[in-house]
């Protein structure tokens, strides 16, 4: 096994991402980073680089601690990886804001009823 692996790659293996294409188009959009810097796709990553991840609405700062040239279950991939004490600190952080900030519309599915049509029209003041 050699001691670099490319970083769309490994994020695909270490399941930040659910394809390499995915991956490969997170990492040109910038929003991954080594040591704060902008990488491309192609650019190896080594044991013990850091990188910066946003990846489904959650900013990740981790630590490579293995590589790996297939995608395994979910358990095997967290051995590939270490986050930092800060970047999970600011992590839970910002998963807690994004708790106390529900979205109103989530209960709202398909279209409104009667009753919420109604209840609409009157917020409107169209009666």
């Amino acid at each position: 096994m050699s001691d670099t692996q490319r970083v769309d790659k490994w994020l695909w293996a270490a399941r930040f991402f659910k394809t390499r294409g995915l991956a490969q188009d997170a990492v040109e959009a910038g929003q991954v980073r080594l040591r704060g810097a902008r990488i491309k796709s192609s650019r190896g990553v080594q044991i013990n680089d850091i990188l910066q991840i946003k990846a489904g609405g959650q900013e990740w700062e981790v630590v490579v601690k293995g590589l790996s040239a297939q995608r395994g279950p979910a358990v095997f991939a967290r051995t590939l990886y270490d986050e930092t004490p800060d970047g999970m600190k600011t992590r839970l952080e910002q998963l807690a804001l994004k708790k106390l900030e529900a979205d109103p519309s989530n209960p709202i599915k398909g279209r409104p009823t009667k009753h919420d049509r109604r209840a609409i029209d009157q917020f409107r003041g169209k009666y």
